[in-house]
């Protein structure tokens, strides 16, 4: 797992160190329709994640209901079609299943736009967002549940998901104002943002 982990988010720093200057996605015409809600284990991870960062005497990150849908609809995607299982792919790729441009995220980063819009693609989200992910849609990581706990400790190990979290290194000047948290099965992703979600925060599911 750490491994896995280890090269998706070390090519994830790489080139957001190259684009950390643009701060706006695409524009979005018309405001979009979805419904969100957590599972307790989500609502668990996101807490851990400010904990977590609490512990380095840095500020909670806002809760946001468009990257919480972004990231629950990419577990969903990778899940259901293994777009990360592809020749070269890793888990930032989408399939061409869905209502979202598809791509196959590799190493090149040439699909870099494919994660960074996502938000504005399915949501009211202004700005882009930033992913770290932890597990596989394999059936090796189905016997291995992904949860808050495991993704958390999973990430706190890696150097480059752990600089995300807690803002340092390349991210050091970065302030995420939104962050949106998915769990299924063994994916979980989390996605981070720097502008204020305008559609708020999601509910926990069951209310």
């Amino acid at each position: 797992m750490t491994f896995y982990m280890s090269i998706t988010l070390f090519v994830f720093g790489l080139f957001f160190w190259m684009h950390v200057g643009q701060s706006e996605g695409p524009s979005v015409e018309q405001p979009k329709s979805y419904e969100v809600c957590l599972s307790q284990e989500e609502m668990k991870l996101y807490r851990f994640i400010n904990a977590y960062r609490k512990e380095s005497g840095l500020n909670a990150v806002p809760l946001s209901k468009s990257l919480s849908y972004v990231a629950k609809t990419h577990c969903r995607d990778l899940l259901a079609n293994h777009a990360d299982l592809e020749d070269g792919c890793n888990s930032h790729s989408w399939s061409m299943k869905g209502e979202w441009s598809g791509c196959c995220y590799t190493a090149d980063h040439k699909a870099a736009t494919c994660m960074w819009d996502k938000p504005a693609e399915l949501t009211n989200y202004p700005g882009q967002g930033f992913e770290i992910a932890f597990g596989s849609s394999s059936k090796e990581f189905e016997r291995f549940p992904a949860t808050a706990q495991s993704a958390l400790d999973g990430w706190k190990t890696s150097v480059h998901h752990n600089a995300v979290i807690v803002n340092r290194d390349i991210w050091k000047e970065v302030k995420w104002n939104a962050v949106g948290v998915g769990i299924e099965k063994g994916v979980a992703t989390v996605w981070f943002g720097r502008e204020t979600d305008p559609d708020g925060k999601p509910k926990l599911c069951g209310e």
